[in-house]
């Protein structure tokens, strides 16, 4: 389908009841634009005098589509009629198509009636709607359109964010309500394996300044609990407790004392060989390099333990760590942990005890984890996406990402391909 330009609608005191639409395609070059505009200024004398009431204009691999919508001023008492207008922009049309060598089509865009008061504007506030995959199948697209329609919505633009490490495009909707939006649009999500985010327009999306990530499954791969364990010889009956816990099946901080327990007698040393085959998620170091480049403040918020993640904060240059600490006495794990364990709520406690700590409202927060220990942190901030998360996780949580690139959050907030690449 060719992508039209949509006129938005119209502000109430818009005086012009006959209005035109020119749809400009072609190579995009310097000075269209400039051309086509100046010829709607330098009109013939007696031509009709117009107004510009809407522009919109999307270059995709170079080709140009520019639409502008533009209405009659009356002038003298008279009124212009549709017929004086559009002979009037077909003169324009050809005038700017022969200079710089693009088709401009000229069409009414006058309302049957002629009012100058618009349809009114559908309910519910405007919403990204942010398509990631790697590849976007091209259902996952037309799903989406068919889910937003169907809902009553309209898809306002469209722009690519991305397109690598994977691909991901933003539709701009309006007349959508929220809920009834991420309903429709997550069993697209489910049926076509592309990922499929909603974030309100405005901006509290660009106004975030604040990133909390799970350690775990989410800023490094795999379980650093299971790596202990695995030491100890006891890498099983650790791998079934881990799981039900992330699952929410087990209460956290009871699961955590059993597994820790089974680490009784392990000397101090393992941790610093674990911790030395920590394997960073792919894209965790450009989320966090392009965040703190952008004024985030970043940390981490984990189940873990802090002599791993203490120093991996440190390494990564973020500005702030929680964690469980394990005891150690006479270089030897005691099975036991020191201090409040960091769970559930503690983790919640901790996102905003950080977000105090910066003068950070919490709707400014961002936090991105995997498990059902993460929940409520993910709901506490003002944006929470379950990464790679149990399907439990997942269906609680603001959005989820299913990629295996951390940075992929970036296109949630907002942010394309080449924003990143200029923050690196």
């Amino acid at each position: 389908m060719p992508l039209q330009p949509m006129p938005r609608q119209l502000p109430e005191s818009t005086p012009s009841a006959v209005r035109a639409l020119l749809t400009v395609t072609g190579a995009d070059r310097p000075g269209v634009t400039a051309e086509l505009f100046g010829a709607l200024v330098a009109a013939a004398p007696g031509s009709p005098a117009v107004e510009v009431l809407d522009v919109e204009q999307v270059v995709v691999h170079g080709h140009l589509v520019l639409g502008v919508v533009v209405g009659a001023l009356d002038g003298d008492g008279g009124r212009t009629g549709e017929a004086e207008l559009l002979s009037h922009l077909e003169r324009v049309a050809e005038e700017v198509g022969s200079a710089v060598g693009v088709r401009v089509r000229v069409e009414s865009a006058t309302e049957p009636g002629a009012a100058p008061v618009p349809a009114p504007v559908a309910a519910g506030r405007p919403h990204h709607v942010i398509v990631l995959g790697r590849p976007i199948p091209p259902e996952a697209v037309a799903g989406a359109a068919r889910a937003v329609a169907g809902i009553g919505g309209n898809i306002d633009a469209i722009r690519r964010l991305s397109d690598y490490p994977v691909t991901s495009f933003e539709l701009t909707v309006s007349g959508a309500e929220a809920t009834a939006l991420r309903t429709a649009l997550a069993s697209v999500a489910a049926t076509t394996g592309a990922d499929i985010a909603v974030e309100q327009v405005g901006l509290a999306r660009r106004s975030k300044r604040l990133i909390v990530l799970d350690v775990d499954s989410t800023l490094v791969r795999g379980e650093v609990i299971d790596e202990l364990a695995a030491r100890a010889g006891r890498a099983a009956e650790v791998a079934r407790i881990t799981a039900a816990a992330m699952n929410g099946e087990l209460d956290f901080a009871e699961s955590l004392r059993a597994r820790v327990a089974v680490l009784e007698g392990l000397p101090a040393e393992v941790l610093d060989e674990v911790r030395e085959h920590l394997v960073l998620t792919p894209g965790a170091r450009t989320l966090i390099h392009t965040l703190k480049r952008l004024g985030f403040r970043c940390g981490i918020v984990s189940g873990g333990f802090t002599q791993i993640t203490d120093p991996l904060a440190e390494s990564l240059g973020l500005d702030f760590a929680a964690a469980n600490t394990l005891e150690i006495v006479d270089g030897r794990l005691t099975g036991g942990l020191v201090g409040e364990i960091v769970d559930r709520p503690g983790k919640a406690r901790a996102l905003a005890r950080f977000a105090a700590q910066y003068g950070i409202p919490l709707e400014q927060t961002v936090a991105v984890g995997d498990g059902a220990n993460d929940l409520d942190m993910l709901n506490t901030a003002g944006l929470g996406i379950a990464f790679n998360a149990k399907p439990f996780v997942r269906e609680q949580a603001h959005t989820a990402l299913n990629q295996p690139y951390l940075d992929a959050v970036l296109h949630v907030l907002g942010f394309t391909r080449d924003e990143v690449l200029d923050a690196v």
